[in-house]
């Protein structure tokens, strides 16, 4: 990995601990939202990869609790890592958001590595660069219903 997507993995690695993007939700929340992103509790940890016992295997997490789309109800960034159901990109998320009835649901999941962008589609949805292994990376954007292919790019320029 080099340049965005391992300035990426880094800021990612470095995240506040878990009890803290988990403590912006509660109890309930954080069940609902790890729900909606089709994970199960097993024993003390959710899971959605059947991983085999890999070394490389870290539980579910909530990464990020916030208003992505400036609606004023919370979206979560679950991630969970595993080669065995990820490849080499190890990781892989799932944004889910809470609706207006208080129900969470599931927005996009990807394999990889989810960045931001300032950039956005229908609604506010912020575009989302999905990062990994290589130097040319997908960007999806909201159309209303899901999040598509927009375009490829690596370090915010265009590329193939």
């Amino acid at each position: 990995m080099t340049g965005r997507a391992a300035i990426a993995f880094l800021l990612w690695s470095l995240a506040p601990p878990l009890a803290y993007a988990q403590s912006t939700l509660t109890a309930v929340d954080r069940t609902a939202a790890f729900q909606a992103a089709g994970f199960k509790l097993v024993g003390k940890q959710w899971k959605s990869c059947d991983d085999p016992g890999s070394m490389s295997y870290t539980p579910g997490q909530i990464d990020s609790a916030r208003d992505l789309n400036g609606d004023g109800l919370p979206e979560a960034v679950i991630s969970e890592g595993s080669t065995a159901c990820f490849g080499m990109t190890g990781t892989g998320f799932a944004l889910v958001s809470k609706q207006a009835d208080g129900k969470w649901k599931r927005i996009t999941s990807e394999t990889g590595i989810p960045t931001f962008l300032a950039t956005k589609g229908t609604g506010g949805w912020p575009d989302i660069e999905v990062g990994g292994p290589g130097f040319c990376f997908p960007v999806l954007r909201w159309n209303g219903k899901q999040y598509v292919p927009n375009r490829r790019q690596y370090e915010g320029k265009p590329c193939r």
